[in-house]
């Protein structure tokens, strides 16, 4: 078990959730998504994780129960006969079912299989499972010292990758040649190779190098910049093109230690950029800077979101504001940490005020179809009376030499 796993601190994550369990009226938790199990148990092997709104929760597997007890701080037992689950958790947890009681149990339903919540249904019928996934991403949420010191180490992996990236970038290379330089460097850092993400058929790759129109191509990921990607198969991130110069250069990368990710922007090019695209990048800064202003225990995600808007709008580049035409997303920023896509998002309808040991990444960019993406992205851990920037690249547009 590594460090931030310990017994006290999965303890006190499983007491924060109980605690919303029981004002929202549920009787338990049942936790079925690999990055729920980890969180909460310390072990990401195949089964469920049974969290009562009292009470010690158990872990019940199907693969590979000696590796989950030797990882799990939960109570671990094996899952038996699935057809037999409800009986199992009627077992082990009389009170709840006690004279034919049907406990009303929150379950990760925005992750859940359609095919795997029929058979839950059918296995325990003695169960009403009802969406509990708010609740479950808003103790997620927030982060412990040691959640953060891991996206902290991750940032400094993805700082030294991106200064050696950098220091290769000649005319011709391919964005692939230099994701290449930024995985391999990454990877010898203990990047574990991936980044996962909760949205539905959302995938992400160590991230994005694109350089020129290629990098304003839209994609089915749900960003500002898609990427022209390999081929339709994988239709986003670094492609063969070859990087020119005076071409934006937007170098999007994360990086993943011990399962906690960093994600941060940096923009590059070779010789200058022209006048307009030089204007939105010092406008993409200035949003930026802007939002650091405001940013503190209290703030509500959705009005930083429309203070960027607004900027962007005073400045005439509101139709280029993260994205282009009917591919805009409509946000500034996320949470991050286990996932990519965590919350809280900085976007309409997110009015929760920020609580401390929130970790966000804010990422203003400008989209101009044709001509390529321009933008900056930090990560930033909320404190007690501000905030903390957990990005450790240098914060400047990359002007790259010429090289004859």
């Amino acid at each position: 078990m590594n460090e931030i796993g310990s017994a006290e601190e999965l303890a006190e994550r499983r007491h924060r959730l109980q605690g919303l369990m029981t004002a929202d009226g549920l009787q338990a938790c049942l936790i079925t998504q690999n990055v729920g199990l980890y969180y909460w148990s310390g072990s990401m092997q195949t089964g469920y994780l049974f969290i009562p709104a009292q009470g010690e929760p158990t872990y019940y597997i199907r693969r590979s129960l000696s590796r989950a007890i030797r990882e799990s701080a939960a109570r671990t037992v094996p899952l038996g006969s699935f057809r037999s689950f409800g009986d199992a958790l009627a077992r082990d947890y009389p009170e709840l079912f006690a004279e034919g009681r049907r406990p009303a149990v929150g379950a990760d339903l925005d992750v859940l299989p359609a095919q795997t919540f029929l058979r839950l249904r059918e296995a325990a019928p003695n169960v009403e499972l009802l969406d509990g996934s708010a609740m479950m991403r808003r103790v997620r949420s927030v982060k412990s010292a040691g959640e953060i010191a891991l996206i902290e180490t991750a940032a400094q992996a993805a700082a030294a990758a991106l200064e050696l990236a950098l220091g290769r970038i000649r005319e011709g290379i391919t964005e692939l040649e230099v994701m290449t330089i930024l995985e391999s460097e990454m990877r010898r850092h203990g990047h574990i190779g991936l980044m996962r993400m909760r949205g539905y058929n959302q995938e992400i790759m160590t991230g994005m190098v694109a350089a020129g129109e290629a990098a304003a191509e839209p994609s089915y990921f749900d960003g500002p910049a898609g990427g022209r990607g390999l081929t339709p198969a994988a239709p986003q991130s670094a492609s063969r093109r070859p990087i020119g110069a005076g071409e934006p250069i937007l170098l999007d990368i994360g990086c993943c230690i011990d399962g906690y990710t960093i994600d941060q922007t940096r923009t590059a090019v070779i010789g200058d950029l022209d006048e307009e695209l030089l204007r939105a990048y010092d406008v993409s800064v200035r949003i930026l800077r802007h939002v650091e202003s405001l940013l503190r225990p209290g703030a509500s995600p959705e009005s930083l979101y429309a203070e960027a808007l607004r900027l962007a709008d005073e400045a005439g580049l509101a139709a280029h504001f993260m994205g282009f035409g009917e591919d805009q997303v409509r946000f500034l920023g996320h949470g991050i940490g286990l996932e990519i896509d965590e919350w809280p998002v900085l976007a309409r309808g997110f009015a929760d005020p920020i609580e401390p040991g929130v970790v966000l990444a804010i990422e203003p960019k400008f989209t101009f179809p044709g001509r390529g993406v321009v933008g900056i992205e930090n990560t930033y851990a909320i404190t007690a009376d501000g905030f903390r920037t957990l990005t450790a690249s240098p914060e400047r547009l990359y002007r790259l030499p010429i090289h004859p």
